[in-house]
């Protein structure tokens, strides 16, 4: 768990470096949708990583910063460490999607490419932190990054008083976005409906929220890409999960597809495989509204939504 105030800390922290992104409805649907897709970088994982590099000690700074990152987590590192003039170095799977691989390049990282998923390249990522004494940046085992992506919560809250039949529907990879808007969530009412989205490709939280354990678990290619792999044994989030979260379900590849393709036909906006999940679970039925649904990214390969949009011309 976070103590509370880390979140209030983490919104005079972070709020010169990101955008407040909006909150708008769709009345037909009835579910609210928090745009994320729209943050600096792309994606929400700006917060976090800007949260736990401008907290560190000059010390931890001046030693350089490693991660791993299947992309978006990276973007925000670099650019945290590019603010702070901290050098970063970036371990992503030789699978990464080229678009995030570049603009972490282009913030400013030094990105290493590595054989395999998400898994190999932190397990690598860690090994070198330990071995060259660098300051490791988890995408998601890590207080200070969950509460910067639990200042999401908060601004939802302030934009649309929280009502208690609301369901808040967030995409899971690590588990630190739901956690952190667990938490946040927290204060204004006990236990609110929160339901986290795996895709059924690599559904690593989902097996540990229902079965305890991630033993047997496919680790599939999916346009979810932000959201495979393993979670770090002993991750705090696995605990926070436990106590936040009401129910944590799985969806399909064509769902997630034809979910980024009705957000393009319905809404104009482009949004990455990853925060197609968590929408894909409410236009399916999944989930019921009324519902909130976090929109965690929108850096997608422009070839991938193209070919989407050619896949599920029916969609939206």
């Amino acid at each position: 768990m976070i103590p509370s105030e880390w979140l209030d800390q983490a919104v005079l922290r972070i709020i010169p470096h990101i955008r407040r992104t909006l909150l708008t409805n769709d009345a037909e649907l009835n579910i609210y949708l928090k745009w994320e897709s729209r943050q600096i970088t792309g994606s929400f994982k700006a917060r976090g990583a800007l949260n736990k590099v401008l907290s560190l000690e000059p010390w931890e700074s001046a030693a350089g910063l490693v991660t791993a990152s299947a992309g978006n987590h990276g973007q925000g590192v670099a650019l945290a460490g590019r603010k702070i003039g901290a050098p970063v170095l970036v371990f992503a799977s030789n699978h990464a999607v080229p678009a995030k691989i570049k603009a972490m390049q282009q913030l400013g990282a030094e990105v290493h490419l590595v054989e395999g998923g998400y898994n190999a390249a932190e397990g690598i990522a860690l090994n070198y932190a330990a071995e060259h004494k660098k300051t490791w940046i988890s995408a998601y085992n890590d207080g200070q990054v969950i509460a910067g992506q639990g200042t999401i919560g908060l601004e939802i809250a302030q934009d649309l008083m929280p009502e208690s039949g609301q369901t808040w529907v967030v995409p899971v990879g690590g588990g630190g976005l739901i956690s952190g808007i667990g938490a946040a969530l927290d204060r204004f009412f006990p236990r609110p409906h929160l339901v986290g989205v795996n895709p059924q490709a690599s559904s690593f939280m989902h097996s540990l929220y229902h079965r305890g354990s991630q033993d047997d678990v496919p680790d599939l290619p999916t346009l979810a890409d932000g959201l495979s792999g393993a979670v770090e044994n002993e991750s705090l989030t696995i605990p926070m999960v436990k106590k936040y979260v009401n129910d944590m379900i799985t969806v399909t590849e064509d769902e997630i597809g034809y979910a980024v393709v009705y957000a393009w036909k319905k809404y104009g906006e482009q949004i990455e495989g990853s925060a197609a999940a968590a929408f894909a679970a409410v236009i399916t039925g999944k989930v019921k509204p009324p519902a909130v649904v976090v929109i965690s990214g929108g850096n997608i390969q422009p070839e991938v939504h193209e070919m989407l949009c050619q896949k599920y011309p029916e969609a939206g």
